[in-house]
């Protein structure tokens, strides 16, 4: 895990794993929200523009799709944690 990811997870920044609802039950950050990568555009709006968003999933892929998604709805703070178990401390 990169220092950087640790230090956006002590300043309190939002973990959002966007795996399916089902791979997130078989394993997840306790501290993550689970917006599914298909659902993101639609529950954009309930994420703070202004908050550090952390997205992660099993590889890195989704999650890093998931970050240009949200920077295009103007979020600036985002990115890409790779593996959600790179966000548990």
């Amino acid at each position: 895990m990169s220092q950087q990811i640790l230090d956006l997870i002590k300043q309190g920044a939002v973990v959002v794993d966007v795996r399916t609802p089902e791979e997130f039950r078989m394993g997840s950050n306790p501290k993550s929200i689970n917006i599914p990568l298909d659902q993101l555009s639609q529950k954009a709006k309930t994420l703070k523009p202004e908050a550090t968003l952390l997205l992660c999933c099993a590889s890195g892929a989704r999650s890093g799709v998931g970050v240009t998604l949200l920077k295009g709805f103007g979020f600036k703070a985002v990115y890409n944690a790779g593996p959600w178990e790179n966000t548990v401390t």
